[in-house]
């Protein structure tokens, strides 16, 4: 996914910039990382999950990667309150999420739903 692809080049970035020890790149770099994983991961939970969420096959592992969607956010938080030397955790985390994304969720996704789940979980993902 392009969008995947996008996020984990800006977290490159982000770790690159870090070890600059300039801190505003580093919070600017941060920023840019933010603003394109924010409205992706509330997106993919507003549109795709809620439509799988209701088969119980797909229930727990939704919820684990709501979880870590949480977990992304906070890890921004705490390196925006100066502890940079969470970057290389938040980029591991990242790349691991979308692992399990790209190589787990979606392909079973591509099985399990029919024509009317996606039509739905588009319509129900916010436009960016």
């Amino acid at each position: 996914m392009a969008e995947h692809e996008d996020i984990v080049n800006l977290a490159g970035d982000l770790r690159r910039t870090a070890a600059s020890g300039d801190a505003e790149a580093v919070s600017d770099a941060l920023d840019s990382a933010v603003a394109q994983l924010q409205p992706h991961t509330g997106a993919e939970e507003k549109g795709l999950f809620t439509v799988l969420r209701r088969n119980p096959e797909f229930t727990d592992h939704i919820a684990t990667l709501c979880a870590e969607h949480d977990r992304l956010d906070e890890l921004a938080e705490q390196i925006r309150g100066g502890h940079v030397e969470l970057i290389d955790t938040f980029v591991h985390e990242l790349r691991e999420h979308i692992n399990k994304e790209e190589n787990g969720l979606f392909p079973a996704a591509a099985i399990e739903m029919s024509g009317d789940d996606w039509d739905e979980a588009e319509k129900l993902t916010p436009a960016p």
